[in-house]
């Protein structure tokens, strides 16, 4: 009998200990809560939730505590463009900020055709590997080494390598900028949405050095920069360098450029064979 009662008391004593541990827990929840800005999680619902990092921040609710504090604008997610910027700028009482989609451009047309191998790479299929095997197996020190590192950071499956070079699917890219931190060779560039015009290189030697390395590099010939009306394009450091506030895509430089490196197809998925080889047969 006296078992039965001092378990009987134990077990009243650890459901009257419990009971006063819980409610001292719950009071302190309330002494001590962080307030929590409404507006946090209003915002974070209007993200598209990617968390890519486009932004500069960690993800979509860490942006969204950025713009709260007035760290970040309301226009940051290059991923959800005007219409989440609108929405989250009404949250934050704010006039609508007007955004510039941006997409990720390859800047190299040494396909395996063209671009010219200094040994055969047998390693790990990683961009990174490579690079630390003498800069990649191109004899360009600043060609697409093709072995998909851009691709398989992508959050958005917007890149593939063709042949041998990474090739950017624009509907599916939302500008975050990924591909563009992970290249080792810093030929990923991000580029107003809507620009049709680019610059399918970014060898910087000079123009005979070039010509040793890819079919199709540029020659820093300038002959772009002396015809574009706009000064929209300039051979900097040896390599022709577009100007997206002055560019028109009026195309007088694909047009004039011998070497057919400069590309108007925005809707272009390939690196340009066709117009490359034609380059080759008339500037051999």
């Amino acid at each position: 009998m006296d078992n039965i009662q001092n378990i009987l008391f134990a077990a009243l004593w650890f459901a009257l200990m419990g009971g006063l541990l819980g409610l001292a827990l719950a009071i302190a929840s309330k002494v001590f809560a962080v307030k929590v800005d409404e507006r946090i999680p209003a915002i974070s619902e209007k993200l598209p939730g990617a968390n890519c990092g486009g932004c500069g921040y960690a993800g979509c609710s860490a942006l969204a505590e950025a713009i709260v504090k007035g760290e970040a604008k309301t226009s940051a997610c290059v991923v959800g463009g005007d219409a989440v910027a609108s929405e989250i700028a009404a949250i934050m009482g704010m006039k609508a900020e007007k955004t510039v989609r941006m997409r990720a451009q390859v800047m190299c047309s040494g396909s395996a055709e063209f671009a010219k191998r200094k040994y055969n790479y047998e390693g790990a299929p990683d961009c990174i590997a490579a690079t630390r095997l003498g800069g990649g197996n191109k004899l360009c020190p600043n060609g697409c080494i093709g072995l998909g590192t851009c691709v398989s950071i992508c959050p958005f499956d917007a890149i593939r390598i063709e042949n041998g070079v990474s090739a950017v699917d624009y509907e599916k890219c939302q500008g975050c900028g990924k591909c563009v931190e992970a290249c080792p060779k810093h030929i990923i560039k991000l580029i107003p949405y809507d620009s049709t015009h680019w610059v399918g290189c970014m060898s910087v030697d000079k123009g005979a050095v070039a010509r040793s390395y890819c079919d199709v590099g540029c020659i820093s010939c300038r002959i772009c920069e002396k015809n574009c009306q706009h000064d929209a394009i300039h051979v900097n450091n040896f390599v022709a360098v577009i100007d997206y506030d002055k560019c028109v895509m009026c195309g007088v430089c694909v047009e004039k450029c011998p070497r057919k490196i400069i590309w108007s197809d925005k809707s272009q998925r390939t690196i340009g064979i066709t117009l490359a080889q034609e380059s080759l047969k008339s500037n051999p």
